[in-house]
């Protein structure tokens, strides 16, 4: 027998943990730890209370950033890889749906026809190609990795408070796209989010003090193979892998480093509304920028 081996949680025995109750000292994993004044609580011990008196909404079990725990800890991954699933069957079927909701900086569809792109106010652009992929190897590749990372992420965050930093990841990634790719090259895909969530998850591990080199080795690794050539050509776009790792970061640290209390959902929700003011700023940016062009 391995004595050195970690105790499982007692509500999810196959996690092993370093991480007791402060109130009844069994283990609990990541998804069960509940932030506390002193430590963290199991759930039960949460539910329980403390008498105070304060409806059932202010004892139920709370995330690591201050979430409600839900039922299905996974619920938003599941979601959003359905949408994305769905998004590609309904591009093979009707491949200019693709050309209308992609990212594109500025085009004409045609010689004579008109102007399109986000630099004309298609702004919805920067999220629905968030949503889109062409490819079976690419929309497999970025779902397999929004399961494995997302999941583990939704659990430590809460639901609302994981899916604004996808959004905000992707979008994120979509404005450095749009900002330094030229504005007739079309990009697509859940990349941008997903490395978003990466991101994230290097605060979250930080946040837990788990041994930061696996992660640390996870990133270089992703954005090494972003950036290594196949087939003499760079075949993804380094722009939202970039874009979305620094946007998920910055989410990440405002909903995981603020101790519990009165102004955590304050700094948290105001974090967000900031890395949306930077993100719309780049968009500007390069919307007067295409338009001086004209």
């Amino acid at each position: 027998m391995d004595t050195d081996r970690l105790p499982g949680c007692y509500r999810h025995p196959d996690r092993d943990t370093g991480i007791s109750c402060t109130r009844c000292d069994r283990p609990i994993c990541t998804q069960c730890m509940i932030s506390a004044s002193v430590g963290f609580q199991c759930p039960e011990c949460v539910r329980e209370g403390s008498g105070t008196g304060h409806r059932p909404a202010a004892n139920a079990p709370r995330t690591l950033a201050g979430g409600v725990v839900a039922d299905d800890p996974h619920l938003v991954t599941k979601i959003l890889i359905g949408i994305n699933a769905a998004v590609f069957f309904v591009g093979l079927v009707a491949p200019a749906v693709v050309i209308q909701l992609e990212l594109l900086g500025r085009y004409r569809e045609f010689i004579g026809g008109p102007v399109e792109g986000v630099s004309t106010g298609e702004y919805h652009r920067l999220l629905t190609s968030v949503f889109l992929h062409v490819e079976w190897w690419h929309i497999i590749g970025n779902m397999v990795g929004l399961w494995v990372i997302g999941g583990p992420l939704e659990a430590a965050l809460g639901r609302a408070r994981y899916l604004t930093v996808y959004l905000l990841s992707g979008l994120g990634g979509s404005a450095l796209v749009y900002l330094l790719t030229a504005p007739n090259t079309p990009t697509l895909g859940a990349s941008g989010a997903v490395f978003g969530l990466l991101g994230a998850t290097v605060v979250l591990a930080r946040r837990l003090h788990y041994e930061m080199r696996p992660v640390v080795i996870m990133v270089v690794l992703m954005l090494v193979l972003t950036f290594v050539p196949i087939g003499g050509a760079l075949t993804v776009s380094w722009q939202a892998h970039v874009g979305g790792l620094v946007t998920g970061a910055l989410v990440g640290a405002g909903m995981l480093r603020p101790a519990a209390g009165r102004n955590r959902a304050l700094i948290q929700w105001g974090t967000c509304a900031v890395v949306f003011l930077l993100v719309a700023a780049v968009i500007a940016t390069r919307t007067a920028e295409l338009a001086a062009l004209t």
